[in-house]
């Protein structure tokens, strides 16, 4: 199996050239990187290509932690260990997102990073660096970065350029500690008062006035290398509730949501975002169901991908947010939400549940092998485009 990513990365390495780190906005890959995805394609086991579709914190990784009571933030995972390594053997993901308490200061950041990159299944880093009250390294104080109000500060001074520079900004040191992704910027638009989780995370309760902010926090990190994620598909900003805790719907029509929500992801996608991030909002009045954006085909492969033409990664919000897991499984949510058109699943609150479910799916048919293919082919292309120079 280690043998398969080695492989991934030198011909990664090999088809790199000057100016890759601009690649995500492109949503290009030549003849030659085609062919040579078609190629790493062919060699994987249905397990290889599984992991790749997966997205998972650190302490899904540890066994030890598997079978542990402990809580994650208490965990503290820094570091990688000999278990961690021997795990991701069997469960070689495709994906490992950091959070605020798997770093501590600069020279752990980098060593973890490292280490992580280095795990079976070539794993991308990613990190909500969206700046402002979620900043997992900007709200260290052991980082001296640049930091920021909120998005919304940055979007009243009414100057796309500040967009920009805070893209840039909050890329440069990403880049610098070893991430590869920034789940950013923020696209919502808060729309609701009575909102609790978007807030002053969005720039603009106006999508005319937040669109070009989002576009250009998006150029100012690819300007330096990394890919931004855009989120939270499709809007977060007209809720009362908050996913993380609860089932969140809204009422709002699709002609509404083209009028306010879809503004900004249009924007977002015309300027060649290589990744979106779905949010758990369920969408009665588009779909007619009571299904989560999340695990409804009608909202990633009809509207997302089919009206609005985006190409690139569709990736969940974390599984484990209780918009999710107070209703399914972990293996019940990871194959029903590739089967709606996402690529990658997000932090399942267990992990080898999910992954042994989706890799049962495959075997047996209910998920296509040619299906997962179709994720994997885009994970390996975000994974071109992450490429450092």
């Amino acid at each position: 199996m280690k043998k398969t990513f080695v492989l991934l990365a030198a011909c990664l390495a090999l088809l790199a050239v000057p100016g890759c780190k601009n690649a995500p906005k492109k949503n290009a890959l030549t003849h030659e990187q085609e062919n040579a995805i078609e190629t790493q394609l062919s060699q994987m086991s249905i397990r290889e290509k599984v992991g790749q579709l997966f997205c998972v914190r650190p302490e899904s990784l540890d066994p030890v932690f598997q079978e542990s009571s402990v809580g994650m933030m208490a965990y503290h995972m820094q570091a990688v260990n000999e278990e961690t390594k021997a795990f991701c053997e069997k469960y070689p993901v495709g994906g490992v997102t950091l959070f605020s308490h798997n770093i501590d200061n600069p020279e752990q950041l980098k060593a973890f990073t490292r280490d992580l990159h280095a795990l079976a299944g070539a794993p991308l880093l990613s990190v909500d660096e969206e700046g402002g009250r979620v900043a997992r390294i900007g709200n260290n104080d052991n980082f001296k970065v640049p930091t920021y109000a909120s998005m919304a500060a940055v979007g009243a001074t009414g100057e796309p350029a500040k967009a920009l520079e805070a893209g840039v900004a909050i890329g440069t040191y990403l880049k610098e500690y070893g991430f590869d992704i920034d789940f950013a910027p923020v696209a919502d638009v808060n729309t609701n008062p009575q909102n609790i989780v978007i807030g002053d995370r969005a720039f603009s309760n106006n999508p005319k006035a937040a669109a070009p902010m989002v576009v250009n926090f998006m150029e100012g990190l690819h300007k330096v290398g990394i890919s931004a994620c855009i989120k939270h598909f499709p809007g977060h900003g007209d809720t009362v509730g908050d996913s993380h805790k609860e089932y969140v719907q809204t009422d709002k029509t699709w002609e509404e949501l083209l009028n306010c929500e879809m503004v900004t992801f249009k924007a977002a996608i015309k300027a060649g975002a290589p990744m979106i991030m779905s949010a758990h909002v369920a969408l009665p009045n588009v779909t007619g169901n009571d299904l989560p954006a999340t695990l409804s085909s009608y909202i990633l492969k009809d509207k997302l991908r089919g009206e609005l033409g985006f190409q690139g990664v569709i990736i969940t919000d974390a599984m484990g947010m209780k918009a999710i897991s107070d209703r399914y499984s972990s293996g019940e949510s990871a194959v029903m939400t590739l089967q709606a058109g996402a690529d990658i699943v997000l932090m399942p609150e267990d992990l080898p549940e999910a992954f042994d479910a989706v890799v049962a799916a495959v075997e047996d048919g209910t998920l296509p092998e040619a299906r997962i293919d179709e994720s994997v082919r885009r994970v390996l292309a975000l994974k071109l485009a992450s490429q450092k120079n």
